[in-house]
């Protein structure tokens, strides 16, 4: 009977649509371009259906946005009305954000008072916040850890928020960054390509070694060129040495050969170090190109630290290679984070069976033989175990699948949805399922299987720890679609199927930032017969 009542519930769509979804649809535009007089009527109109509608919180919440742009945290009549907000939608995704506004509009005004009151009962506080926060315990309690927690923050490639920047200028006039932690910075910056942060960092270099945004455009445009027309010092400064290793590096990207002949006419100018970070960046170009050199090239990067990315593609290059004490050295030299994840623990046994090591490969595949993946099941196999599909989860009761069908925030989620807001969808999805269990988190995948919403139902079905449902994780649809071409085409359906589930999620909508499309993001063709490209 349970498992006449899944069957149903799967093969039965849920009907969303309501009065009122077109006065959300004509209050979404409004908001974005700060019609404030459209948006108020639609709201107004809302307010006059016969119930409540379910999106009307987020309609309230963008007029509430927008008079918050207008007035600012000191209207007290507005002060009342986002608190009343806050205290009728408790818990609820929207006052998460609402909220999130709030304590940034008190932040850029340096209310740090009202700021620190309301501040923790913030649930999930994005980076800014996280700094106005800094910048609060700074001012308010003269907290000197403070500096210490924003420290760290400098040493990644995210954009650092505008909030942040007063946190770092107190870093600088304490002595706390010096010349060489800000370079460190603006190299991170350089590979990940962002050259306003560049720019916004190098103002508290020292004044001789400050890049003009002229000469960064310079070599991001035609890093050869400027390396083909080095005239390089006798003794090349900090600035100088910087901004060939950044050309090299850039380089690199388009044609690590080159960078590499390059490099070596001038490498013995500079330091060991900056020898190495430069070889490490041709090598890893070079490992993503799959060049034969590559591994000769990490070589030369010596014990120079490396990026979680270039310690994994020093890995496959020395995989493809089969040179078996490289990919053990590699993966000797990751983080143990990394190290620690299944494909590398596999890796790390490969490697040491063909070294004749066998006393230790065993233990490496017994710790990743149970995991419920590709290089557990390669472990599995390694074993000689039989390869079993995980147990199936027992059919969900009509209780837990009321409970999630009668759950706001997820009907809220699929509502925004299925009207084409994606994003506030999602949100909403992800705030409802927050601390669910495994039981709850299946049925609230079903939901979203039923709904044919399939990316929230594959993501909620991954989150399980104990209870697994591989039809929900592993979802089919489209058959009538997929299933004649794939003959026609003489295509295994699996890999079809497989394709789509990695490339959109089975959103059909998704389109990519190179111009890709649809369930397998696809390149239209141009009548050349090369892929087109929206760069």
């Amino acid at each position: 009977m349970r498992f006449f009542f899944w069957f149903l519930l799967l093969l039965a769509p849920l009907a969303f649509a309501l009065p009122g979804d077109n006065y959300v649809l004509a209050a979404r535009d409004p908001y974005k371009n700060g019609e404030r007089a459209t948006l108020d009527r639609q709201l107004e109109a809302l307010h006059h259906l016969p119930a409540v509608h379910r999106l009307e919180p987020w309609v309230r919440y963008w007029q509430l946005r927008q008079r918050l742009e207008d007035n600012g945290v000191d209207n007290e009549s507005l002060r009342t009305q986002v608190g009343e907000f806050l205290a009728s939608q408790s818990g609820t995704c929207v006052a998460e954000h609402m909220r999130g506004e709030w304590l940034k509009a008190l932040g850029k005004q340096a209310r740090w008072d009202p700021f620190q009151h309301d501040y923790p009962v913030l649930v999930a506080p994005d980076q800014e916040l996280a700094c106005y926060y800094l910048q609060a315990r700074l001012s308010l309690q003269g907290d000197a850890t403070v500096l210490d927690e924003v420290r760290p923050q400098l040493f990644g490639t995210l954009d650092l928020p505008d909030a942040c920047q007063p946190l770092v200028e107190k870093l600088v006039s304490a002595g706390r960054l010096s010349a060489g932690d800000i370079w460190e910075r603006i190299r991170r910056l350089l590979e990940a390509r962002k050259l306003d942060q560049t720019a916004w960092m190098a103002q508290y270099l020292p004044a001789p070694q400050v890049p003009t945004a002229t000469l960064l455009a310079g070599i991001a445009d035609k890093p050869e060129r400027y390396l083909d027309q080095l005239q390089l010092s006798a003794q090349p400064g900090r600035l100088e040495r910087e901004m060939v290793l950044y050309a090299v590096q850039h380089l690199a990207r388009s044609d690590a050969a080159a960078a590499a002949s390059a490099w070596r006419k001038i490498q013995n100018a500079f330091s060991e170090e900056d020898r190495g970070y430069a070889w490490g960046q041709i090598a890893w170009m070079a490992a993503r190109d799959h060049l034969p050199e590559a591994l000769s090239w990490y070589q030369l990067a010596g014990a120079t630290p490396l990026s979680d990315e270039q310690f994994a593609w020093a890995t496959r290059a020395a995989l493809r290679a089969r040179n078996w004490p490289m990919t053990l050295s590699t993966i000797a030299r990751m983080p143990a984070r990394l190290a620690s994840l299944p494909d590398w623990t596999y890796w790390q046994a490969r490697a040491l069976a063909a070294l004749g090591r066998n006393d230790e490969v065993k233990a490496l595949y017994r710790r990743i033989s149970e995991q419920a993946n590709f290089y557990g099941m390669l472990a599995a196999e390694e074993l000689s175990r039989a390869i079993l599909p995980p147990p199936q989860a027992a059919p969900l009761l009509r209780e837990e699948m009321d409970e999630a069908l009668g759950n706001p925030g997820l009907e809220r989620a699929l509502a925004l949805i299925r009207l084409g807001m994606r994003t506030e969808g999602v949100r909403e999805w992800d705030w409802a399922v927050r601390g669910m269990d495994d039981r709850q988190l299946l049925a609230a995948a079903a939901v979203a299987y039923r709904s044919q919403v399939y990316d929230r139902a594959i993501s909620t079905a991954d989150r399980t720890k104990v209870q697994h449902d591989y039809v929900l994780r592993y979802p089919a649809p489209f058959r009538e679609l997929v299933n004649p071409r794939a003959r026609e085409l003489a295509l295994d359906t699996g890999w079809v199927y497989g394709l789509m589930r990695q490339e959109s999620r089975f959103v059909g909508s998704a389109k990519s930032g190179v111009g890709a499309n649809g369930l397998m993001q696809l390149m239209p063709i141009l009548p050349n017969g090369w892929p087109e490209r929206s760069d």
